[in-house]
């Protein structure tokens, strides 16, 4: 076993336990889904969960349901009368995951929409606390130019896979487009003045993020 599955198994040993739902999701999503591992999973759901009872958010947007295992997770942070608003834009994928989401025990608090976030979250007219990005790589500039749009001044931001397992800074990758996507939005933030950012190194990178 290499050291880095070692460590990981020890982190995972000395954190909240996976809930048996989400257990179930990550494995159904291995066996039926294609890139599986796509799915946030033990440690990244305990992660989302927490940020969530931080920051108290009432309403969430999520950019890239998958299968639903990141909705779960943040939304079993939520009070009782909090929201998470999550858009697919692949229709293929909601006979998967709406019935995961519909059978959680935080059903109530999830709104699942299949449709392009980018055009259709603004005709919402709703305004949001706190936002998880993890859609299309290619377009994530323009998902987070969209969601700071609709980003409560003080609201954060949680942008995935922005290290995209180490590509960006391996010149293999330069014809890539989700590396030239991810690599666009990292430099886009990193200038962006209307922010505050960090990068953290877990699993494939997350980027925080907090308006100013």
């Amino acid at each position: 076993m290499k050291s880095e599955d070692i460590l990981n198994d020890y982190i995972l040993d000395h954190i909240d336990p996976e809930p048996d739902y989400l257990y179930r999701l990550y494995r159904a999503t291995n066996i039926y889904m294609l890139h599986g591992r796509m799915a946030s999973g033990h440690l990244q759901g305990r992660l989302l969960k927490m940020l969530v009872q931080m920051i108290r958010p009432k309403r969430i947007l999520e950019v890239g349901t998958f299968s639903g295992y990141s909705a779960i997770s943040m939304a079993e942070g939520l009070d009782d009368d909090g929201c998470l608003y999550t858009f697919e834009i692949n229709d293929e994928q909601e006979d998967f995951t709406r019935p995961w989401i519909e059978g959680s025990p935080v059903a109530d608090r999830i709104k699942f929409i299949i449709g392009d976030a980018i055009s259709e979250v603004p005709k919402l007219g709703i305004m949001f606390d706190m936002a998880f990005i993890d859609g299309d790589k290619r377009t994530y500039v323009e998902t987070y130019e969209m969601v700071l749009s609709v980003l409560h001044p003080g609201g954060f931001i949680v942008a995935d896979n922005t290290l995209w397992d180490g590509h960006v800074t391996d010149s293999a990758y330069d014809r890539d487009q989700q590396t030239v996507g991810i690599r666009r939005f990292n430099d886009h933030v990193a200038q962006d003045t209307r922010i505050e950012k960090v990068i953290i190194p877990l699993r494939d990178g997350l980027t925080l993020i907090r308006k100013k």
